[in-house]
């Protein structure tokens, strides 16, 4: 399909899927009153206008085998906060893109861009206050550009850092999500909660609403840098370090789990990847002063890293089991996502 087909798409998506409320929204609200971080003429609206895709607030939550609305197949971004498994899925997200979570005492914003495929967690207690992040409609390289409801200042998503307004310049404090398939996601937490699809919006989530745009090698967006040493829209696991990101691929790995060893940005890291689970996590090897060796552990889920002491580590860099039971490995900054996007901010981005 030509990207005009796909401009095609996204009118029709933008008519028929917002709601009333939605089409009611004034984009006029967006702060433009400040000076911007990124080049302003290459900040573009995306079309629904400020909360015209209506992020959400504390939805409800179902159990895993009350979520029929899924298929094992399907993608979803996943958060753990001691026993409280939550799975965000992207037919919710491809819809709302943000969704503003309380989880015990953490303060969650997920924030998914479909145009990109890339999704985190943002804390959203900024500078001592609470928020909640909304979407601006504004894009940056066909990157969402999320906006704090406490001061409105507008932040990029992709650079992790406030980009214009009252925080400009801030760094969003990160929580790293793990993306994989819902199947995959029920093997590593089977107790797991999921986003109900009774959102208060009316929304058909059974429908991607880009077309094949998932798939295609065009964008509906411009972008600052193309890089075509690998198709725009292959998934890989970017890891950011300082302003040095490094991509990694699924070839890179086995179907069952293996790692890689790297360094990246005076880091000892540690990647664990599955084909077949379609999941990679990255963590720094070092702590308390000692770079540990790891081996890849099979059939344990959610246990996937032991290490040369005896410790065994989860998907979320826990240690489970072991000497260093208790303890947490660093998580480095990172989100899955199409690798035309990371291209796009980081030209020197690296590829393992």
């Amino acid at each position: 399909m030509k990207t005009t087909g796909l401009i095609f798409i996204l009118a029709l998506f933008l008519i028929n899927g917002c709601s009333k409320d939605s089409l009611n929204s004034n984009n006029s609200n967006n702060n433009t009153s400040t000076e911007w971080l990124i080049p302003r003429q290459q900040v573009l609206d995306g079309g629904p206008g400020k909360d015209g895709i209506p992020a959400l607030q504390n939805p409800v939550f179902i159990s895993a085998n009350e979520a029929t609305y899924l298929s094992d197949n399907d993608l979803i971004l996943g958060f753990v906060d001691g026993e409280d498994a939550r799975a965000y899925p992207h037919s919710i997200l491809d819809w709302h893109e943000i969704v503003n979570d309380d989880i015990n005492n953490e303060t969650v914003a997920v924030i998914y861009c479909p145009l990109t495929g890339t999704g985190i967690g943002w804390d959203r207690v900024v500078n001592g206050e609470k928020t909640t992040f909304g979407v601006s409609g504004l894009l940056y390289n066909s990157n969402i550009i999320p906006y704090d409801r406490e001061t409105d200042s507008n932040w990029s998503q992709l650079l992790l850092q406030s980009v214009n307004g009252t925080h400009s310049g801030a760094t969003a404090n990160t929580y790293n999500l793990v993306e994989t398939t819902w199947g995959t996601w029920k093997q590593l937490y089977p107790s797991t909660k999921v986003v109900s699809t009774q959102t208060g919006h009316s929304r058909n989530y059974g429908n991607y609403p880009y077309g094949n745009y998932k798939s295609s090698n065009s964008l509906i967006f411009p972008v600052a840098n193309d890089d075509d040493r690998l198709h725009k829209k292959e998934r890989v696991l970017a890891l950011f370090v300082d302003k040095d990101v490094k991509a990694y691929r699924f070839d890179s790995f086995e179907n069952t789990f293996s790692l890689v060893n790297d360094e990246f940005g005076g880091k000892s890291l540690v990647v664990a990847g599955s084909q077949q689970l379609n999941l990679m996590v990255a963590f720094n090897r070092e702590i308390d002063n000692t770079i540990l060796q790891f081996e890849a552990v099979q059939n344990e889920l959610p246990v996937v890293l032991l290490d040369n002491e005896g410790t065994r580590w989860d998907v979320f860099g826990r240690a489970v089991s072991g000497p260093r039971e208790g303890q947490q490995l660093e998580s480095i900054p990172q989100m899955m996502g199409y690798w035309f996007s990371f291209a796009a901010f980081y030209p020197d981005v690296m590829i393992y």
